[in-house]
């Protein structure tokens, strides 16, 4: 037998391991260390390049045609490819270049991450109201219609294209913009390290913020665009996660997606 004050060197080894690895990860709720990818910014711009190119192929697609004179068709496929192309491209990448999705993006399902995306996603609604009305105050009413907004503004819809275009903005078009900009813009500022870990999430929370508002290329709803990306991020950025972001931004979509429903069918008067 052994006395309660021998050492055991085994022990002390896994011991001393299992705290450097839970000092390494201490964003990480679960304690779990995630591999590290090999992708980076490139990834992020290509992926961008990607839906850049698809929405100027559409465009030439649809050609001299103004917002009143558009299909509803090419409305449609307009708003969704160019965003839906750009995020499988970004899971295609995780695959090719890095670990999959699940790994890389920090895609996992949580009802921990679920709650906090829906607080944040509350203080996103009071943020989207409020910076709204402030944001049509300066800019004025006729100019604060966004891109969305304009092109099925006196546009009547069928029943499936306007559940169609519904579903599109609040539950799926949320989960595509997620991949790309919270989970891959972010996974490539992250891998950067910025200094430490702890500059290096905060540093992907604001370029994430940022490029997300940017890259809607509506230079006059920029601002509005931060306000809105903001707590989204921060659900992001709290939880560690992607889950939470997703869900953030899909309740935060749910009003405007809601009233662009409401303004397809003819019931809402533009």
């Amino acid at each position: 037998m052994r006395s309660s004050d021998s050492q055991d060197p085994v022990g002390e080894v896994v011991g001393a391991g299992a705290a450097e690895s839970a000092q390494a990860q201490p964003h990480e709720p679960s304690g779990i260390h995630r591999p590290t990818h090999r992708w980076g910014f490139g990834a992020f711009l290509f992926v961008e390049g990607v839906l850049l190119a698809t929405a100027a192929f559409v465009g030439v697609f649809i050609g001299e045609a103004t917002p009143e004179t558009i299909p509803v068709r090419d409305v449609l496929i307009g708003t969704m490819a160019p965003t839906m192309l750009a995020a499988l491209s970004a899971l295609a990448i995780t695959k090719v270049r890095g670990n999959g999705p699940l790994a890389d993006l920090c895609l996992a399902w949580r009802w921990d991450d679920v709650k906090v995306g829906l607080k944040f996603g509350a203080l996103g609604l009071v943020c989207t109201v409020v910076g709204v009305l402030v944001w049509t105050q300066v800019v004025g009413e006729d100019n604060a219609t966004s891109a969305i907004g304009a092109l099925v503004e006196d546009k009547p819809m069928s029943v499936s294209a306007a559940v169609t275009m519904f579903v599109y903005l609040w539950l799926l078009g949320p989960i595509c913009e997620e991949i790309i900009y919270r989970g891959l813009l972010w996974g490539a500022a992250e891998r950067l390290g910025w200094g430490s870990e702890r500059w290096g999430r905060f540093a992907a929370f604001v370029l994430s913020t940022a490029v997300f508002a940017v890259s809607h290329l509506e230079p006059l709803r920029t601002s509005l665009l931060i306000v809105i990306a903001i707590p989204i991020g921060l659900a992001r950025l709290v939880t560690g996660r992607l889950l939470g972001s997703i869900v953030a931004h899909q309740m935060n979509n749910f009003l405007p997606a809601l009233a662009i429903l409401l303004t397809a069918l003819g019931v809402l008067a533009t």
